[in-house]
């Protein structure tokens, strides 16, 4: 395999996109996969302007908050957002920013290994690292056999598990990481998988404070930048989702 970057769940957060992107392994890769839920926080516009200038070496998953954003700036979205930030962000985005997030696949393959946002079927299924094999065998009960590694995000919580002889990996959360603070990241080698976790520099609340211009940044910033949701937290709110 060549050497591949998962960053997923970025949600707009420009400085922990940027510290990321400055990882001596990141800037090496011969592959940046970008595995949805990218522009949904308070910076939208300039983190999509950032990656859309790694050019062809940027491989774009679309997420189901990337879905949203479209459908919310064409005035095609039912019912309540999901969140607060949402609506602003799907506001504050260019026409050209709207055609990039609408055309994206939900899925991409390099070589033997399949990139999604929550699983290859579906952009927001919740399927947790402790789900039973049983709730893992039929969300990938589509995946071609060939397919060995299946990677994802969605749920902001990294980890990686054998599922049936495959492996499936969760890269965590650039920008809303859950369960520690630091953004996480995957890099994929022909050695296998590592999860990574960057440290977000001390000035980073304060650069989104002063940068976005998201009405309600300050308590953004409380919930998801100056503390984090511990896994035990998320995966409690999740598991309900999970269980269907």
């Amino acid at each position: 395999m060549e050497r591949v970057v998962v960053l997923a769940d970025v949600h707009g957060v420009l400085p922990a996109l940027e510290v990321v992107l400055a990882e001596p392994d990141v800037a090496a890769a011969d592959v940046i996969v970008l595995a949805g839920d990218i522009a949904s926080g308070p910076q939208p516009v300039e983190t999509l302007d950032l990656l859309v200038r790694l050019g062809e070496r940027a491989v774009w998953v679309r997420g189901n908050a990337d879905r949203e954003l479209v459908e919310m700036a064409r005035g095609s979205y039912q019912g309540e957002p999901p969140d607060e930030v949402s609506p602003w962000a799907a506001a504050q985005l260019r026409a050209d920013q709207v055609e990039l997030l609408a055309g994206l696949p939900t899925t991409v393959t390099i070589g033997d290994t399949l990139f999604c946002h929550a699983t290859p079927r579906d952009d927001e299924e919740m399927v947790l690292v402790d789900s039973p094999i049983s709730r893992w065998a039929d969300v990938l009960s589509g995946v071609p056999e060939e397919i060995r590694t299946v990677v994802c995000g969605h749920t902001h919580m990294p980890f990686a598990r054998q599922v049936d002889r495959r492996l499936v990996v969760n890269t965590g959360s650039v920008g809303m990481p859950y369960g520690a603070p630091g953004a996480s990241w995957a890099l994929l080698t022909s050695s296998g998988v590592q999860l990574r976790r960057t440290a977000l520099p001390s000035t980073a609340a304060d650069q989104l404070a002063r940068h976005s211009s998201y009405p309600g940044i300050e308590p953004w910033l409380d919930e998801y930048v100056r503390t984090n949701y511990s896994d035990t937290e998320a995966l409690e709110a999740f598991r309900p989702r999970s269980e269907v």
